[in-house]
């Protein structure tokens, strides 16, 4: 087990100073999960390793997912199973021990329409998908799927319309909050010896001939620029695949395209379920999805064609989910039940097909210049694998012989002794002075090193304290999130340590000063620079409002695009 390594302000910059001294085996460029991910794959394997990501950790495609750790049920329609049966495990290992304190069950139900064909059918399918991650070995924690009967489907959902099911099967997933995730992936590379910096991009990649031999990274917060010499470099940029391979005069064997995928978030009360949904739709699935005090609803398929950073909801992706999901339920849903809103790009293999939907899931890895790996495609949960084959393809081109991939064994920094700390939770709650809803709260979000925040609040009474009108969350969180999970921003805290811009009814307007004046101290801002985060973000928030009301993608992403990033990428 890896010493939990805090990614503070001065690991960053040691980081950075290190990173310019002698040469890595491995620099990974890109933040999201799957960069992330093979950063503690190679550290894992003894390799020297660099961690780069221009923006946040997860602030792209990696912390707007629809949350769900899934095998792909309508995979198996497209008769996938090679893909299925890989997320399937993939599945199992995050629940089992990979990520156990980030990663739980989640039943869905998928309501019949029809009396003779359609149960059958949905059976066949959902009871081959509980037999693969059985034959897999992972299933295990995971109730088997029930065919339900409509009185006993509408005691499970009894916001469904009667007349909408004729019954129902329910079956099982697991969910993540996938930002998190993807941070403490980061920090676990870090605690396996990777050199790790964050709102650092790279200007150009270092060539020897044809080969690439490193990258010029510039720190965004400073200017300063350092050359980071490297064996191998791999680029895992996700929608950004093409852009980066431009920056090395190559854009390899494939293209990746981005695709819109439309999230909303409702208060829990106003969709009566003790379960999440599934519904079949003209192009693909949608999700209602329990989360936390809300529900989940999405997601659209589209191409995005428009700005990569900051991809805007429109009235109309609004009005698509809500339509869907209306023709359900009993009490329908209207705009003014949406509090929060997300939008993600997934990053498609490009292919010959018009429609995104039909677009690759699956991944692929790429050799396209001496000294550059590529890896793009596939989907959140499969991220070990991707990262497991960018890694193998990096390490052809290394000299020395390279141990084989370890991660299936390897828990990440907070999963080890979870589920006994979990079942001394009211233990923790007593000697802590704070309620066991409270301790349940961070024990699901920073698993054992929950010891670090109850000893700050040991230290500091006050940090026990909620944020305003955020009641969810701790202030403790908030300086947590700067001394230990790498937040530089504002916004890095309130939309992806926290989820409070999607979760609080403001979006996190009223806790953002708060958070600012937590932050300050162990960033070493002054009242300018405090002033300037908070006007940062509320302009943001303002901006995705006003994009939501707008009639189309194009007159949305010029709303949104009105708020620009506190640090400019470009």
């Amino acid at each position: 087990m890896a010493n939990p390594v805090a990614l503070s302000p001065g690991a960053r910059a040691e980081a950075l100073v290190r990173l310019g001294e002698g040469e890595l085996d491995v620099l990974v460029v890109g933040g999201g999960v799957v960069g992330a991910g093979a950063a503690l794959d190679a550290a894992t394997r003894g390799l020297r390793v660099g961690l780069v990501e221009a923006r946040d950790w997860a602030s792209g495609t990696s912390s707007r997912s629809s949350k769900l750790i899934h095998g792909g049920l309508r995979y198996l329609e497209m008769l996938d199973f090679r893909l299925v049966a890989e997320a399937l495990k993939e599945r199992g290992l995050l629940l089992q021990l990979l990520a156990p304190h980030l990663v739980r069950p989640v039943p869905f139900l998928y309501p019949l329409r029809h009396r003779i064909r359609e149960r059958p059918y949905v059976g066949a399918g959902v009871l081959l998908y509980d037999t693969m991650a059985a034959a897999a070995g992972t299933s295990r924690g995971l109730p088997h799927h029930r065919h339900l009967f409509k009185r006993r489907a509408l005691r499970e959902a009894p916001a469904l319309r009667s007349d909408a099911l004729v019954g129902a099967i329910q079956y099982w997933d697991a969910q993540v909050d996938d930002a998190r995730h993807t941070m403490f992936l980061a920090r676990t590379a870090v605690a396996y010896g990777a050199l790790a910096a964050n709102r650092t991009r790279v200007s150009r990649f270092l060539r020897q001939g044809e080969r690439v031999v490193g990258a010029v990274v510039t720190d965004l917060e400073t200017g300063d620029e350092t050359e980071v010499r490297a064996k191998q470099v791999i680029n895992a940029t996700g929608v950004w695949t093409d852009d980066t391979q431009a920056l090395a005069g190559t854009r390899g064997q494939f293209h990746v395209r981005a695709s819109k995928g439309v999230h909303l978030l409702v208060p829990r009360d106003r969709i009566n379920s003790r379960t999440g949904l599934i519904l079949r739709t003209e192009k693909s699935v949608l999700f209602v999805i329990p989360w936390g005090r809300h529900w989940i609803i999405g997601t659209t398929d589209t191409d995005w064609t428009l700005d990569k950073a900051h991809p805007a909801l429109s009235s109309k992706d609004i009005t698509y989910l809500l339509e869907h999901v209306n023709s359900v339920l009993a009490t329908p849903l209207v705009p003014e039940d949406v509090e929060g809103v997300y939008a993600g790009l997934r990053p498609l293999l490009s292919g010959e097909a018009a429609e995104t939907s039909k677009l690759s899931r699956e991944h692929l890895v790429a050799h396209p210049v001496p000294g550059l790996v590529v890896v793009a495609g596939g989907k959140y949960t499969t991220y070990r694998v991707m990262a497991k084959d960018a890694v193998d393809e990096a390490a052809r081109g290394l000299d020395e012989k390279v141990p084989d991939c370890v991660t299936q064994r390897v828990p990440l920094l907070g999963a080890d002794g979870y589920p006994a700390l979990w079942n001394s939770r009211h233990n923790l709650a007593e000697s802590s002075g704070l309620h066991v809803a409270r301790i349940e709260h961070l024990l699901n979000r920073y698993g054992s090193l929950v010891h670090e925040l109850l000893a700050m609040v040991a230290a500091d009474p006050s940090l026990g304290e909620p944020l305003p009108s955020s009641d969810d969350y701790l202030r403790v969180e908030a300086v947590y999130a700067v001394t230990h999970e790498g937040a530089r921003h504002l916004e890095d805290v309130l939309a992806r340590r926290t989820r409070i811009s999607i979760e609080s009814w403001d979006r996190g307007v009223d806790a953002a000063q708060t958070v600012v004046e937590l932050m300050a101290p162990h960033l070493g801002w002054d009242q300018a620079h405090r002033d300037r985060e908070v006007h940062h973000y509320l302009k943001r928030v303002a901006a995705e409002r006003e994009a939501q009301q707008q009639p189309d993608d194009q007159t949305a992403d010029a709303v949104r695009l009105g708020a620009p990033d506190i640090i400019p990428v470009h």
